[in-house]
């Protein structure tokens, strides 16, 4: 029992040891996403792409038909196009990893 007056320094023991926890169930989650991946495509499947939970690109995929040495622009725009919806379904999946080791709790800045 802490003499009177210390009693707090008991609770700020525990809400150290949940940070703690936190932050090793965080870097446990981290790996995780490293290791799960997202596929993403663009102009009806003609560019695909697979990316990481730590928004790298591990291959991409782009159809021969779509190649065109006199537009190149086009192949831009849809490789542009699957980066990017990999990188929004990436960060979903990352949001709903979180949620579920908060329990639901939104904790601001750590899913968005």
């Amino acid at each position: 029992m802490l003499p009177k007056g210390l009693g707090g320094l008991g609770d700020m023991a525990g809400m150290m040891k949940q940070a703690m926890q936190m932050k090793s169930k965080m870097e446990e989650l981290k790996e995780q996403l490293s290791q799960e991946t997202v596929e993403a495509s663009a102009g009806g499947g003609m560019v695909t792409i697979v990316m990481s939970g730590k928004f790298e690109v591990i291959s991409v995929s782009i159809d021969p038909e779509v190649i065109d040495k006199d537009d190149s622009e086009t192949l831009e725009t849809l490789v542009q196009a699957a980066i990017n919806d990999g990188v929004q379904r990436a960060q979903e999946m990352i949001k709903a990893r979180m949620t579920e080791m908060t329990g639901g709790i939104d904790i601001p800045g750590l899913t968005s």
